[in-house]
């Protein structure tokens, strides 16, 4: 009976992970022809923005809506890309890609890290060791030199990619961030829709029936964790390149709390819900701003709102309206 309820799992894997549905696949054509448009009618560096903090919502949902770990602590990844690849720009002097790659490989390496002492604990005790172990790069980040201190990294070089291509122009550097963010994305609806994806869920909901089953759960959440992190780390070296700046703000715990954000309001365990919930709260940020600290209470008032009327976000009540995973 286990034998033929194993099979029967497996052949639901191999067709679930066997192509991208149709409506997915028409989604992502439309959002890829919106964004090609969209730097002739707003502003690119706003569009980056949104694009670099959508893909670290999408690595933050990777790791709680599909994974089931809650992380309190994804600014450390997030923040120490962002060092990194400043300080590799300005400091080193490598090209764009490999600044924004070092600083990927870096956070990924920080994520291996922590995700390994992390994994040993359940529930609130491993989101507060996250939280903990993000605290711990924040203050390192504060005392190193090379990390400027209050002031950070600033006036960092967005250079030439590949040593040819200026990115000195708005238009030029969205088109990389562009690229980048459609590859992260891609990538994570592989990771989701991939027999390791199916586990992972599988996981999420019922773990000790998953270890019954003989998977080597730890294993699973580590090599999700680091995935998470290394996204995340992407989505932050990105940044700083857009930004020309990396700051304590990027590993500070208000910024794990706004990506928390950004995926609850988008729809937890949605594949396009990060990316709305990412570009509801950049937004508000950016075209709020003369409000003020009042940004905050808006954001909060929000959020009730949304938690009450929508509480599986805005695209998982779109998916259930249309009575389809979105």
């Amino acid at each position: 009976m286990i034998a033929s309820t194993g099979n029967l799992a497996e052949q639901k894997v191999r067709e679930t992970a066997a192509g991208m549905p149709m409506l997915h696949r028409v989604i992502f054509i439309a959002l890829l022809a919106l964004l090609l448009v969209a730097p002739f009618q707003f502003y690119p560096v706003f569009l980056m923005k949104v694009l670099c903090f959508a893909l670290f919502a999408s690595a933050f949902n990777l790791l709680l809506g599909f994974g089931g770990l809650l992380s309190f602590g994804h600014a450390a990844y997030f923040g120490t890309a962002s060092y990194i690849s400043a300080h590799a720009a300005k400091v080193w002097g490598l090209t764009p890609e490999l600044a924004i790659l070092s600083g990927t490989v870096v956070a990924g390496i920080l994520g291996l890290v922590f995700g390994s002492l992390a994994i040993r604990r359940h529930g609130i005790y491993f989101a507060m060791v996250t939280l903990a172990f993000a605290q711990m790069v924040y203050f390192f980040a504060l005392q190193v030199p090379f990390t400027g201190g209050e002031d950070g990294i600033q006036a960092v070089p967005r250079g030439e990619l590949f040593g040819v291509i200026s990115l000195r122009s708005d238009l030029n550097l969205y088109w990389l961030v562009l690229a980048v963010f459609f590859l992260g994305v891609l990538a994570i609806y592989r990771i989701v829709h991939s027999p390791f994806g199916q586990v992972l869920k599988a996981i999420r909901e019922n773990e000790p029936r998953a270890i019954s089953l003989g998977y080597a759960v730890n294993r699973y959440k580590l090599m999700v964790f680091t995935m998470s992190a290394t996204l995340a780390g992407l989505a932050g070296a990105t940044k700083s390149i857009v930004f020309q700046l990396a700051s304590l703000t990027d590993v500070y715990w208000t910024m794990s709390g706004e990506v928390v954000l950004m995926t609850l309001l988008g729809g937890l365990g949605t594949v396009f819900g990060p990316m709305i919930g990412a570009l509801v709260v950049v937004t508000m940020q950016n075209y709020l701003a003369q409000m003020g600290d009042w940004v905050t209470v808006i954001q909060g008032g929000i959020f009730v709102v949304s938690v009450m009327m929508f509480r599986q976000g805005i695209v998982g009540v779109l998916g259930n309206w249309l009575k389809r995973p979105l």
